[in-house]
């Protein structure tokens, strides 16, 4: 088989599957890059390849361990589904993930970020992001069939894992979709590309939009689109909202994920005191006696 043939079996196989389109794109690519790296097909490769080729992105790419772990997962497909072949999973281990805290947007910032937009289209898609604590596929791919605005919510179609949910439509963002569909009147797509008639907004335009308004704020801090949903998330925990309800609103699988917020809080807002302290006060209480 060639390269180009190792990988058209790859496609058909991701796809008979049922595997989410961002999922199918990442093991192409991955494999693809993986073939490339030796110039040969991945027939002509095995085992010792995965090994060589997984410690070059951790030591010479430098490639974080959530990346390396993409390639790993590809390559696994790849090896035993498209080429059957039965591969030592030991021999080509998986990174062990360290979970660093994301860097968070304040309620003020996020105030900030809306206020220097001025342009209705990209402040809605921003108010949308924070409003519902949105993924950047989610938001790039809604319909404007998914707003109820009876029941304020918002219809998220097949979203990671494949999976869909409703997410939460606050009034302030129904009301600037209103102006928003007032003045552009999109049809099927909520948000249309500039570029591709017909199509919605893609998730890089999405990103040059939020990296724009950020560089107009006095926000110095290093973050993504991402961090949007990691601010919206930690503001509801703050505000008292159930981490079940949260849950379900991010559209999480497994309530571990979620928890990872709980590590977010501040320890102020938790009104919670000292051991050490009520040691202090059951002191004085017995010297009192």
């Amino acid at each position: 088989m060639t390269k180009e043939q190792v990988l058209e079996k790859l496609r058909f196989d991701v796809e008979l599957r049922g595997l989410s389109k961002h999922t199918q794109e990442e093991y192409y690519s991955k494999c693809k890059i993986f073939q490339n790296h030796f110039n040969k097909p991945a027939t002509e490769l095995g085992e010792k390849d995965i090994r060589e080729f997984l410690h070059f992105l951790t030591t010479e790419k430098k490639l974080a361990s959530g990346s390396v772990n993409t390639y790993n997962s590809g390559l696994r497909f790849l090896y035993g589904v498209t080429l059957d072949t039965n591969l030592n999973n030991k021999q080509i281990p998986r990174h062990r993930r360290h979970r660093k805290f994301p860097t968070l947007l304040t309620q003020e910032e996020m105030q900030s970020l809306f206020n220097v937009c001025d342009n209705l289209r990209d402040k809605s898609i921003l108010m949308t992001l924070y409003g519902a604590g949105l993924r950047l596929s989610e938001v790039s791919c809604l319909k404007v069939s998914d707003i109820d605005s009876k029941k304020m919510q918002l219809f998220i179609r097949n979203g990671k894992g494949s999976k869909d949910r409703y997410a939460l439509l606050s009034q302030d963002n129904l009301e600037i979709l209103r102006d928003y569909w007032k003045a552009y009147h999109p049809k099927e797509w909520l948000f249309y590309s500039r570029i591709n008639t017909g199509t919605h907004i893609s998730p890089r335009s999405v990103q040059n939009i939020f990296h724009k308004y950020i560089a107009r704020t006095n926000i110095t801090k290093s973050v993504t689109v991402h961090s949007v949903r990691h601010s919206f998330a930690t503001h509801l925990l703050e505000s008292g909202v159930s981490i079940f309800h949260i849950k379900q609103l991010l559209g999480h699988s497994d309530i571990s994920t979620t928890c990872f917020y709980l590590h977010m809080i501040k320890i102020e807002s938790l009104n919670v005191k000292s051991p050490l302290d009520m040691l202090k006060k059951s002191k004085k209480k017995n010297e009192e006696r």
